[in-house]
């Protein structure tokens, strides 16, 4: 494969669309379950930490759309493995 698209669907593509709703589930789920704790916090507290919590799932997705577009878990040339 030279790195061009073959025009043929990536199974990739809807599975990579599938575990995005699936992270932003959970975390939503994790964040609504803190909540209780978050809200005792002073309100200058609970500012910061819910920006954070909103920013925070966002750190998977780099890997994960790489994954989707090249099969790969980082973006960057391919290494050369010796093979073909």
């Amino acid at each position: 494969m030279n790195g061009q698209p073959s025009g043929e669907p990536s199974w990739r593509k809807p599975a990579g669309i599938f575990l995005i709703l699936l992270l932003i589930s959970v975390w939503a789920v994790i964040v609504v379950t803190a909540s209780p704790w978050i809200g005792r916090l002073h309100p200058l507290l609970q500012a910061p930490v819910y920006i954070v919590a909103g920013i925070v799932w966002i750190l998977p997705l780099k890997p994960l759309l790489a994954w989707m577009e090249t099969g790969r878990w980082h973006w960057g040339p391919r290494k050369n493995t010796g093979g073909h």
